[in-house]
């Protein structure tokens, strides 16, 4: 297993939990003055598509990094996450990914805004996908 590969998704995930943490905390206190000066920002995070069922997505980006980051903590921790804990991460980067580009419709084609920090996570669960999938081709079968 390629150990760079594994670090560098480890700090993806790093920094996608704490822009997501970041945007949770602006979402519920509504406070303008995190986005930083981008009017965008703010008509992304009122819109109607920033909540799923009343949580926001914020929010199920940290619960969605933080599984993944668990993954890579507990990967060689026993025999079977050791053998399946590359595809359990593939899976959770697949799932994240797709929503990512969910999102990235939804700020592209209906709300014709782009929130920075959204961008920041997007940009971050992609290069996690993508390195899911080259450890998920590396990895040796057991």
């Amino acid at each position: 297993m390629n150990k760079w590969l594994n670090k560098a998704s480890i700090a993806l995930v790093v920094i996608g939990v704490l822009d997501s943490i970041y945007m949770t905390i602006y979402k519920l206190t509504d406070n303008n003055a995190m986005c930083l000066g981008s009017g965008d920002c703010s008509s992304v995070n009122a819109s109607k598509y920033s909540e799923i069922y009343g949580i926001p997505v914020a929010l199920v980006g940290v619960g969605g990094y933080l599984a993944i980051l668990i993954l890579h903590l507990l990967e060689n921790r026993n025999q079977h996450l050791r053998a399946n804990g590359t595809l359990y991460i593939f899976g959770l980067a697949l799932t994240g990914f797709l929503f990512t580009l969910y999102l990235i419709y939804v700020e592209f084609a209906l709300l014709k805004a782009l929130c920075p920090f959204c961008l920041v996570s997007q940009a971050a669960m992609t290069l996690i996908f993508i390195i899911s999938v080259i450890r998920l081709v590396r990895q040796p079968q057991y």
